[in-house]
């Protein structure tokens, strides 16, 4: 076996996904402490004395106590390398999410045992589902009054339309939530609340001994015992090659904010999820394995140091070997790029790459010679598809409080735009820019942005607009001339691709009936392909 092939072995690359309020980026943090790669959840050693979750780092995040931006954390654990992706749950921001999804090989659902499979969750899932994306299910809040788990796993089953194989089981709930009982050791750990500890001080038992732990644990232990005899019978036992297919998902149990449920996780992603695989290039398959490097940037984010203003691009190696210094060439530009600051992540925290294998996230400096979906490759000319741009529905005008700071504005909105945070439209005809944002708390943080980070103030207003349809024709002329015809609704957004913006419905469907040459696109990527074609 090849040194690439072993490291690729290595790697496991997933995202961690949830509705808002689940515990997922505690969730995060405690799997970060218990894989040792920080000391005490919600730091990385940091010199301030407040606490803010690690993945959490965006100052509006810390104000909010929400995730707004989607983050990185690679650490090793058990002799693999882990890339974790913590996303934001909030569902004005799930295009970031989506986006990460297409970077991943797994994912990590997070369930809020008192609430089950909410809103937020079903649309992820769905994202998972047509790229087969394996899921792992942890049902996090055990220590609350919560609902009963074979309740839960009948709704993961018929809400996300997959069968449930649980690897644990809870012993109690709420006040008497006892523990977890692992069904791949058959052992118990005992539960006791506390933040500040670790899996090994808590006590296991043998659960073979259903006398002991009927002693102890009284009608609890009757009840999950009955539950998993039921369990064993009635549900189909853990298949690794259907979760390899995403059409399983083993479960386990626990409370993150107690540190109990996490190693039992931590050990399961480590053995379950897959290494990663190969990936779909518009030429040909691209296996991990291959000695050419390349890779593709699903996400961009501007200002991470606010001191450096400095702009990231975050790029999921696909295949090969990288190296600080090599020669790789942009297949949207042509243009060759010898990338030499190249950073890890441990969220804000950075470290400089001696290298990379297929799997690892890095990131590449950069002062705007990058846009998602760009592919980076050694030697042959790549171009990896299926990153997601959707047409937004709400619009806003972007008004100056001071007309002096244009410059800062328009630079301010172009990275922003760049960065996939908003959806920046520049019109063809004059010169009214507009925001276009799939949720209203999208605009919220671009203006709070714009503010903290380029000390601009805007005032947004209403726009007449009520979507968006990128544009793509095969012939040229008369591609031009729907463009001059329409040209108080053309715009083109931060990857220059025109636009047309509808004021109802009903105008999209007057203007199809009008312009049957003109291909109207719901997804950004189907139009670029179109043009490039």
């Amino acid at each position: 076996m090849s040194i690439i092939a072993q490291e690729v072995a290595r790697r496991r690359t997933f995202a961690i996904i949830s509705h808002p309020d689940a515990g997922k980026t505690t969730l995060t943090e405690k799997l970060l402490l218990f894989a040792g790669a920080i000391q005490i959840a919600g730091s990385v050693k940091a010199r301030k004395a407040s606490r803010h979750a690690t993945s959490d780092w965006m100052e509006i995040e810390k104000q909010r106590g929400i995730s707004v931006a989607s983050s990185v954390m690679q650490m090793e654990y058990r002799g693999a390398v882990i890339n974790l992706l913590d996303t934001p749950g909030h569902q004005d921001f799930s295009e970031d999410t989506y986006r990460v999804l297409t970077a991943v090989d797994a994912a990590l659902m997070v369930i809020d045992a008192a609430n089950g499979v909410e809103a937020q969750t079903r649309r992820l899932i769905e994202v998972c589902r047509v790229r087969n994306t394996p899921i792992l299910t942890f049902i996090n809040k055990l220590d609350r009054e919560v609902r009963e788990p074979l309740d839960l796993l009948d709704e993961i089953e018929t809400a996300l339309g997959m069968p449930s194989a649980p690897l644990a089981w809870p012993i109690g709930q709420g006040k008497r939530f006892h523990g977890i009982y692992n069904l791949r050791n058959s052992t118990m750990r005992v539960f006791r609340p506390g933040e500040d500890r670790r899996s090994d001080e808590d006590e296991t038992l043998d659960g073979s001994d259903a006398a002991l732990l009927k002693s102890r644990f009284g009608a609890e232990y009757d009840t999950a015992a009955e539950e998993m005899e039921l369990v064993a019978e009635a549900m189909p036992a853990f298949d690794r090659s259907a979760f390899l297919a995403g059409r399983q998902t083993p479960v386990f149990f626990g409370s993150a904010i107690n540190n109990f449920g996490v190693q039992e996780t931590l050990d399961a992603l480590v053995d379950l999820f897959p290494p990663p695989g190969a990936r779909q290039a518009v030429s040909r398959e691209v296996r991990p394995e291959e000695d050419k490097f390349s890779g593709v940037v699903f996400k961009i984010q501007a200002n991470m140091d606010p001191a450096h203003r400095d702009r990231i691009a975050f790029l999921r190696v696909c295949s090969g070997h990288f190296l600080p210094g090599m020669r790789l060439k942009v297949r949207r530009t042509g243009k060759d790029m010898r990338p030499t600051n190249v950073v890890t992540f441990l969220s804000q925290r950075r470290d400089r790459v001696d290298e990379a294998f297929a799997g690892d996230i890095i990131g590449i400096t950069t002062h705007g010679g990058l846009q998602l979906g760009d592919t980076l490759s050694e030697g042959e000319s790549l171009q990896y598809t299926g990153l997601p741009f959707f047409a937004p529905e709400l619009f806003r005008t972007v008004e100056l409080a001071d007309p002096m700071k244009s410059k800062q504005l328009n630079k301010g909105l172009k990275e922003l735009g760049e960065e996939g945070a908003i959806q920046v439209f520049r019109p063809m005809m004059g010169s009214l820019m507009l925001l276009g944002a799939v949720g209203q708390l999208q605009f919220e943080v671009v203006a709070h942005r714009l503010k903290t980070e380029y000390g601009v103030e805007v005032r947004l207003g209403a726009a007449n607009y009520a979507g968006a349809r990128w544009i793509a024709c095969p012939d040229p002329v008369e591609l031009n001339r729907f463009t001059h015809a329409n040209g108080a609704k053309m715009f083109l957004d931060a990857a220059d691709t025109p636009a047309y913006l509808m004021t109802s419905r009903f105008d999209l469907d007057l203007t199809k009936e009008r312009w049957p040459k003109i291909e109207f696109h719901l997804m950004r990527e189907h139009a670029g392909l179109m043009l490039q074609g």
